[in-house]
């Protein structure tokens, strides 16, 4: 978990006096303050006024009201996807018609009827609240096109404000689309700087130090130039990022337009730097100084990339602009690093971002020679402190200015030009159903308790408005430890984040280390000693079938039978253990596994072709299961007391013996070693008969387990073959307990097997076996189709498709079917398919060429049957198959029912939601199933009817949590309980009762009773 500590610099430069300008400082917040609108749309709102306007007054009732704040906005938010009025009527009811919005003013707009969302009132209601909305929306976005933009930003300059533009929905998921957003941008300066053409020159915007400055400015997210920006593949991604980057800079040089890159998500900040730090230092472009990047004050690591830019500027020789933001997307990055276990590479409070955003202006501003200062905020205070440091050391106007957002701050901002300094106002246009999440971070922004617009219009004393922001002792003292969520006193391990450059280049050297092990003969092991073998199978890399990982001594019938001895040797005095002295051996290989974490992802993505970010997961898991399973034993094993006077009762377990553990290919680590350790945690010994294809793998859990300390005999490795050595250890007398994962097929043969009670055979075994599934994943007309799209392709292709979890079926209501449709076939055409071990690789090949085989089969009977939508390019060496996807497909045809596992995606149309849950249920398998949906109803509805063992809603249906998410399913999916849950272990257990009567002679103690 250390290791993670990493991702955020928490050091500060002490030697900074941020004290030296406060006095200014205060003296020009209040002059802003006075000089700024006393009649703002905050103390607007703070009255609550019966004449405002409906959409001024939803913004007051959400002031008001956290339970309608969250879900007026979630409606907002889907608003633009419902395609007629009576859905929005209908959402209408679904979202603010409940007690936890409760807004005796709303019940006049929602006084119409559930069931009868075409009435006139419905009708009515849902006109008036797209009506609000989309005024809401006309104060933040400033135009739906170029045509409306350009009128609002020449009103803008009529007010002597300068702007930028950017355009809504950079959020590209293909390469098409990607294509798209760079021709856009282009389109949109060459209209706009033909407009300009006749705008007159306005000294305070247009002209600095006797300069004349760009009136065009774009702000372009370098991310989306490219589909699949990635910080785990710097190379490919700065290839594929710089040239669209230089092509519209030779475009807005010929054209005469500023151009400024945006921030978005801190995974990839510092590949943005990077990447622009290299470009502009190209001799081409190493002296425009029309030229900006941006910074965000609420990252903890904001003043050392700032620093390092000064610096990077004094090499280059010629100033850029740096905008100071304070950032926009903090519940993204606090929530993704809790859940990801990573340190959090924000600020926790908001006072901490003031003072820090305050640091970097001054750090700015000081070096104002190197570097421009664009100050975005709107904040009065921030503001005020930028300015006082400009007076005071007699910045010129060249080096300065502030900006604000379209239709934030204008009160602010009006005061700043007034005193002559150049403004720029950043605005957002474009459609509103991409711009929709502009808008909610922008309401979210608005109305947050912290929000300085929204407390300076409430009327809160000024010398408390203005106060000197002090970082708060749990931010100024962070040490960069890991956001943890513990639940009962687990911690899930946390993956590596890639963004970090030396855990990039670690999985990097690990890969070559790994390599160069390639080729070695891999025995059996029992009792502790490896054995010879007669006859041995090679480990290929899929993805390079020349390529040998390892050579496995297969084990005969008879060592099989040697195996099973020792086993039941040791189990012996192996139950006799308690579950903390067998839990801290587990304890111990986790700490190994995390040692050694890099080297079992290569090994994973060498012999099973699996890519270096789901490998590194599947070590996770692994990690996971130990001490999961380690501390629930300790859990079960203090039993259940139920003791009366006169009579102790005692519930226990104790394990059953020799488990035989059959485990698959496709997670050959962490699913191979989960079944084993989930079994020696409870008491159990256990031989585990791994895949043929992974069996290299195994070994590598065997010396895992050997380097913990774990006892001789207790845990075996027998690579062997399924059909015979498999068999017999499935009919052997004195194995209790076969877990298995693979095939349905192979799943029912083992539980008709073991059924049979065999000769000298003195228990009935018990049989875990997972089955595999024919997942589906429902999109209906309100979901978020950026999501669904990236959702859907992920879970379908990841790792070929080759989990038993993955989505091989896409339900889509009809009235975004097209679209849906549309964007997977570019996303997926988008995927870079290759060896497993390169970090651009996406999608790699399958397990053998008996699976390619298989899967291309099914393939062509999808042709057959179904429209073939896209089938995608492979290299032609080792055992790849096209990522394919057919439309228009028969709910009841082959590769709409039955498992293919592999990269073939059934892309089914719906008419109803009814018939999307009749689909998705109307298989043999219940394993995963997911939703994308928008609709509380529909939601709630899954709940309840999607026949699935896990469910997924609004995100992918791959990935399980040990603890957060555990696994399993019915039907034909499987027998037995979840993977990584509470009740996993009590299938090796045998539970026990006990009954004491106490009495001796009518005599017992009586504690307990009064």
């Amino acid at each position: 978990m250390a290791s993670q500590t990493q991702r955020v610099n928490t050091g500060f430069d002490s030697s900074l006096d941020v004290s030296k300008y406060e006095a200014k400082t205060q003296e020009i917040a209040r002059k802003i303050l006075s000089g700024s609108d006393k009649s703002s749309l905050w103390a607007k709102l703070s009255q609550l006024k019966d004449d405002l306007r409906l959409d001024d007054k939803l913004m007051a009732w959400t002031m008001e009201n956290e339970g309608l704040r969250v879900q007026l906005f979630r409606l907002i938010d889907c608003l633009p996807a419902l395609q007629s009025k009576a859905e929005i009527a209908r959402h209408m009811q679904e979202y603010l018609a409940s007690d936890a919005v409760e807004v005796p003013a709303l019940r006049a707009l929602l006084n119409f009827s559930t069931d009868n969302p075409n009435s006139i009132t419905a009708i009515a209601a849902a006109t008036t609240l797209s009506t609000a909305v989309g005024t809401l929306a006309k104060r933040y976005i400033c135009g739906e096109n170029l045509s409306e933009a350009a009128k609002s930003i020449e009103k803008l300059r009529r007010d002597r404000f300068a702007f930028t533009m950017d355009l809504l929905g950079e959020a590209v998921i293909s390469e098409v689309e990607a294509g798209e957003y760079l021709n856009r941008y282009i389109a949109m300066m060459e209209d706009l700087s033909g407009k300009a053409k006749a705008w007159g020159l306005i000294d305070q915007i247009d002209k600095a130090d006797g300069e004349e400055l760009k009136r065009v400015q774009v702000s372009v997210k370098l991310s989306a130039f490219y589909s699949q920006f990635d910080p785990l593949d710097p190379v490919k991604t700065t290839e594929k990022v710089s040239e669209p980057a230089r092509i519209l800079l030779r475009k807005a040089q010929i054209l005469g337009c500023g151009i400024h890159f945006d921030m978005e998500q801190y995974e990839f900040k510092s590949l943005t730097l990077q990447i622009l730090k290299q470009v502009l230092m190209e001799p081409e472009f190493r002296d425009r100084t029309d030229v900006g990047i941006t910074l965000q004050g609420y990252l903890r690591d904001s003043e050392q990339d700032l620093r390092d830019l000064v610096e990077w500027a004094k090499l280059r020789g010629k100033p850029v602009t740096v905008r100071l933001v304070k950032g926009a997307y903090w519940d993204r990055e606090t929530i993704r690093s809790y859940q990801q276990g990573w340190a959090l590479p924000v600020f926790s409070d908001k006072v901490s971002t003031d003072a820090n955003y305050e640091r970097l202006i001054q750090i700015l501003l000081e070096n104002h020679q190197y570097l421009y200062a664009a100050i975005g905020s709107h904040n009065a205070r921030s503001l005020a402190k930028a300015i006082a440091i400009v007076q005071t050391l007699n910045i010129p106007s060249r080096a300065f200015e502030t900006q604000c957002l379209y239709g934030m701050g204008d009160k602010f901002a009006k005061a700043i030009a007034d005193m002559g300094y150049r403004v720029r106002v950043y605005c957002p246009f474009g459609d509103l159903i991409p711009g929709m999440s502009y808008l909610i971070r922008r309401l979210l922004e608005n109305t947050a308790n912290s929000s300085f617009l929204r407390i300076s219009g409430e009327g809160v004393d000024v010398s408390k408005l203005i106060a000197a922001p002090v970082m708060t002792e749990r931010d100024a003292n962070y040490n960069g430890s890991p956001a943890l969520n513990i639940f009962d006193g687990f911690v899930n391990s946390s993956d590596r984040d890639y963004a970090i450059n030396d855990k990039r280049e670690t999985a990097q050297t690990a890969l070559q280390q790994v390599r160069r092990q390639l080729g070695k003969t891999y025995l059996p092991i029992i009792n502790g000693q490896a054995v010879q073998t007669d006859n041995y199978v090679e480990s290929v890399n899929p993805a390079n079938s020349s390529q040998v990982v390892g050579k496995i001594g297969l084990a005969s019938i008879e060592q099989a039978e040697a195996a099973v001895q020792v086993a039941k040797n040791a189990f012996a005095s192996w139950k006799k253990l308690s579950a903390k002295e067998r839990g801290d051996i587990l304890r111990k290989a986790a700490d190994i596994m995390e040692e050694k974490r890099e080297e079992l992802v290569a090994w994973i993505c060498w012999e099973v072709a699996k890519p270096i970010r789901e490998g590194d997961g599947e070590v996770s898991e692994a990690i996971d299961f130990c001490r999961y399973y380690a501390k629930e034993m300790e859990r079960l094993e203090s039993g259940v007391q139920r003791n009366l006077p006169g009579e102790d009762n005692t519930y226990i377990y104790q394990p059953r013996g020799v488990v035989v553990v059959i485990s698959p290919w496709n997670f050959p680590f962490a699913i191979a070693l989960g079944m084993s350790v989930g079994a020696i945690a409870a008491g159990n010994t256990v031989i585990l008969k791994p895949a043929e294809q992974s069996s290299v793998i195994g070994a590598k859990i065997a010396e895992v387990l050997q380097a913990a300390g774990l006892p001789t005999g207790v845990f075996t490795y027998l690579p062997a073959k399924g059909s015979t050595v498999g068999s017999h250890l499935v009919k052997h007398p004195d194995v209790h307990l076969i877990a298995f994962t693979g095939s349905q097929q192979v799943g029912c043969q083992i539980v008709t097997e073991a059924s049979i009670l065999r000769p000298k055979q003195k228990h009935m075994k018990r049989v875990i076996a997972e089955m595999g599934g024919k997942n589906g994943i429902i999109i209906d007309e309100s979901a978020d189709l950026d999501q669904a799209v990236v959702g859907v392709m992920n879970s379908a292709f990841g790792f070929a498709g080759q989990k038993c979890s993955a989505c091989s079926r896409a339900i889509v209501l009809a009235p975004v079917y097209d679209n849906f449709l549309e964007r997977l076939v570019e996303a997926t055409r988008s995927l870079k398919v290759g060896e497993a071990h390169l970090p651009d690789t996406k999608f790699s090949a399958v397990i053998d060429g008996a699976a390619q085989q298989n899967i291309l089969n099914y393939i062509a009977k999808g042709k057959e049957t179904a429209k073939l939508a896209f089938e995608g390019e492979v290299p032609n060496h080792g055992f790849y198959v096209p990522p394919t996807i057919f439309s228009d497909v028969d709910p009841d045809s082959a590769i709409a029912q039955e498992e293919i596992f592999g990269p073939v995606l059934a892309v089914i149309k719906a008419q109803s939601f009814d018939e999307a849950l009749a689909i998705a249920n109307g298989t043999d398998f219940a394993l995963t199933g997911g939703l994308y949906s928008r609709t509380p109803s529909h939601i709630e509805r899954a709940y309840r009817e999607f026949e699935v063992g896990n469910l997924y809603i609004n995100r992918g249906i791959t990935g399980a949590l040990v603890d957060r998410h555990p696994f399993g399913g019915f039907k034909l999916s499987g027998i037995g309980s979840k993977a990584g849950g509470r009740d996993y272990l009590l299938q090796f257990l045998e539970p026990r009762s006990i009954t004491e009567n106490t009495q001796r002679q009518g005599f017992a103690p009586l504690d307990g009773i009064e």
